[in-house]
């Protein structure tokens, strides 16, 4: 199935685009977390926990995925289980630490918020041909990649 025909681009348009597509999307996440009673930290390691789906994180791998020291993801923890998205389950094969869930009411807020904008998503990337498909997922994972490479350069540095 050949794709749309598409407007030409140089790198350093696909990389203006870029930047106002992280500065638009930080926004709309500053204002998505302050319609859940969350700050940005809380929100994107509540969205770890629900990615992680039945596989349910301890703080460490909350702290390795945020980039955040354990300290600081015991505040995001106290938070959001104050706000009711999370509890703590102790884990079974170690007594010393505790697991992360996601509260099924929780979940139904962050979804009745989330959902209208990724079936809008979902739409827009309907334009696009699988091969097209493959290219964004290859520039997404591997720009992914590349940042978390960055900030841990930038962080030996400090």
């Amino acid at each position: 199935m050949p794709g749309k025909p598409r407007p030409t681009a140089t790198p350093a348009q696909a990389m203006t685009a870029m930047d106002h597509l992280i500065a638009t999307s930080h926004i709309g996440q500053h204002e998505m977390a302050q319609r859940l009673g969350l700050n940005i930290t809380d929100l994107t390691c509540f969205a770890f926990v629900l990615e992680a789906g039945d596989t349910l994180l301890t703080a460490g791998d909350l702290a390795a995925r945020a980039h955040v020291t354990t300290g600081a993801v015991t505040g995001v923890l106290n938070r959001l289980e104050r706000a009711g998205y999370i509890t703590r389950r102790p884990d079974p094969n170690d007594r010393r630490r505790v697991r992360v869930e996601a509260v099924p009411a929780a979940v139904a807020r962050v979804e009745a918020l989330y959902l209208p904008y990724y079936a809008r998503l979902n739409e827009l990337l309907a334009d696009y041909t699988p091969e097209e498909i493959a290219v964004l997922h290859d520039l997404f994972t591997r720009t992914g990649t590349l940042v978390t490479a960055y900030l841990e350069e930038l962080r030996k540095t400090e």
